[in-house]
């Protein structure tokens, strides 16, 4: 008898934590998207396209300034990792961020750093509309 309720206590527990953990996890995952969502808006997107697969890929694209047939080196395996880093440095520059611990925390953390932060954009920071230093486009 004593060990049908430690079962069944054990089976509470373990339910209990499961189930705190996921209410946790749910959280985490709708501030990500709450931040991507600010983030996208801060660079004149619709907040909307965080939230799309792909789309939101080439949207952030557009918000750095880089070729979209850039899109095709994140499918290939090992490269797309190089890309991705490359990508989210640029992001930062994009938001007036220039120093190494800044380009780590965007690469880590973007849709909190630059989304929920105080960042602002100050434009793309790739192509032919790239910005200088972040001071805007230059007048010449």
């Amino acid at each position: 008898m004593q060990t049908h309720l430690l079962v069944l206590l054990g089976s509470f527990i373990g339910g209990l934590f499961g189930f705190i953990f996921g209410l946790l996890y749910l959280a985490f995952i709708i501030a990500i998207f709450v931040g991507l969502w600010k983030m996208y808006e801060k660079a004149g997107k619709p907040g909307w396209a965080a939230l799309i697969p792909i789309y939101n890929i080439i949207v952030l694209h557009e918000i750095v300034g880089r070729d979209l047939v850039k899109i095709l080196l994140l499918l290939i395996p090992f490269v797309n990792i190089y890309f991705f880093i490359t990508l989210y440095v640029s992001l930062a520059k994009s938001f007036g961020k220039r120093e190494t611990g800044e380009y780590v925390l965007t690469i880590f953390f973007a849709p909190f750093y630059l989304g929920l932060g105080d960042a602002r954009y100050v434009g793309p920071s790739e192509g032919p509309g790239a910005v200088l230093n972040g001071l805007g486009n230059p007048s010449y």
